[in-house]
């Protein structure tokens, strides 16, 4: 899945194997699509799932070509199309077919790989990490993409049978984090610039759901009438539900088979009216990076909550390979140290704190990739889901969103600071 760097593994050829992995699943997704779902916007907040192809080969091609080996443009009649800021998400559906947008992927993959030969790959390596997470992140939001054009199609678990039925009193059992210093963030060639720098936080005791909140747990805050009480919602939350007047999850099942997957498809809003209902709150960023990271014993950061192998079928559902939530007990060797289960994969979950830079923060590798959305607009989501590729997956991870937004494979896991 990912090829980790051994003494024998030179950076070059980390570099070509990850490119070639990464795009050998971004063709496989171009290969089940359609004209009509390529090309159309099946919601205001994002670009049609052809855009997003696109706008990965823009991205190589300005960063690698253009900028480190100082060619011209190969397709400038591309470049207002799928610049990020070129267009408008409603006015980028006016694209080339699907070959056309195929071939240029390829050809600028090809003028890619010709320049991996003969670059000086060791103080490029963080931008080249960078692309790959790039595209990776990109075909992740395909598949909500994706999501919202079959959403009306069921969805059949072929995986029921080989997991483990979680009874409700597990379900809602939480792990005491006590008080100290952990490590947040991340250092490495391959952390984002919102991951760094790492720094040290004091948290005092707190207390955090061991799962993911369960499809079965939020039926019970449906049945109570969640969704039509104010009381569990703040007047922001309760503003949004009045327009939206939803009465469910975006991705629900009302088969009870699925009660102990995660809930998936909640805005922050949603997470945070359920939090209430049941006498908690949703943790801070902090508060989830500890309780997941952190190695107490050792005293030090882990990247993933098991340790340091790198994400694997073994530990978390991801990268597509199931293609729809599993039970979040289904990898118990993806505990942390701390004991919580299921923070890699599956669904991302929402968290209490707003998108903020980090003491030092630098963009990187330009302004408009983290910097401008640290509006307080935009919540952090930790974790990961389903479709989320390896090259993302970590602890230190941020995602962002507004917290209107639940078309994203979205959960949440609950806090309290008194037990």
């Amino acid at each position: 899945m990912i090829l980790k760097l051994s003494k024998s593994t030179s950076t070059k050829e980390f570099i070509y194997y990850a490119l070639n992995d990464c795009r050998k699943k971004t063709l496989k997704l171009i290969d089940e699509l359609d004209d009509t779902t390529f090309r159309n916007q099946y919601h205001p907040d994002f670009s049609p799932v052809g855009w997003h192809l696109g706008h990965i080969a823009y991205t190589e091609s300005l960063w690698l070509l253009e900028h480190s080996a100082g060619l011209r443009c190969l397709f400038p009649q591309y470049r207002k199309l799928f610049a990020a800021d070129g267009l408008p998400k409603c006015e980028r559906v006016q694209l080339p077919n699907l070959e056309e947008i195929a071939d240029y992927l390829q050809t600028v993959r090809d003028k890619v790989l010709e320049y991996l030969e003969v670059a000086d790959i060791e103080p490029q390596e963080r931008l080249w990490r960078f692309l790959i997470q790039h595209e990776s992140q990109h075909c992740e939001i395909l598949s909500y993409v994706w999501e919202l054009a079959k959403s009306q199609q069921s969805i059949v678990n072929s995986q029921q049978s080989k997991f483990v039925t979680l009874d409700v009193a597990k379900q809602a059992e939480m792990v005491m984090i006590p008080a100290g210093e952990f490590e947040q963030g991340n250092n490495s060639l391959d952390a984002l610039d919102n991951e760094s720098l790492c720094h040290r936080v004091y948290l005092d005791t707190y207390w955090i759901d061991r799962y993911p909140v369960t499809c079965g747990q939020y039926r019970e805050f449906m049945r109570a009438g969640g969704y039509e009480n104010s009381e569990w919602w703040s007047k922001a939350g309760w503003q949004w539900l009045q327009i939206a007047q939803v009465t469910q999850p975006l991705y629900w099942h009302s088969d009870r088979s699925y009660d102990d997957h995660p809930v998936c498809g909640v805005s922050w809003y949603e997470a945070e009216a359920y939090s209430r209902f049941v006498g908690k709150r949703l943790p801070t960023e902090a508060e989830w990076e500890k309780a997941a990271s952190w190695d107490a014993q050792t005293k030090h950061r882990r990247t993933y909550p098991w340790g340091e192998e790198i994400p694997t079928p073994k530990y978390c559902n991801c990268d597509r390979l199931i293609s729809q939530t599993t039970p979040v007990n289904a990898y118990p060797e993806s505990k942390s140290a701390y004991g919580l289960f299921d923070t890699l994969g599956n669904v991302w979950e929402w968290t209490d704190s707003w998108f903020a830079p980090y003491q030092g923060f630098q963009s990187y590798p330009y302004v408009g990739y983290s910097q401008v959305y640290f509006d307080n607009q935009h919540r952090v989501l930790k974790g990961g889901s389903w479709a989320t590729r390896p090259w993302v997956l970590r602890a230190s991870f941020r995602n962002w969103y507004h917290p209107n937004v639940r078309q994203i494979f979205a959960g949440f896991r609950c806090a309290t600071s008194f037990n």
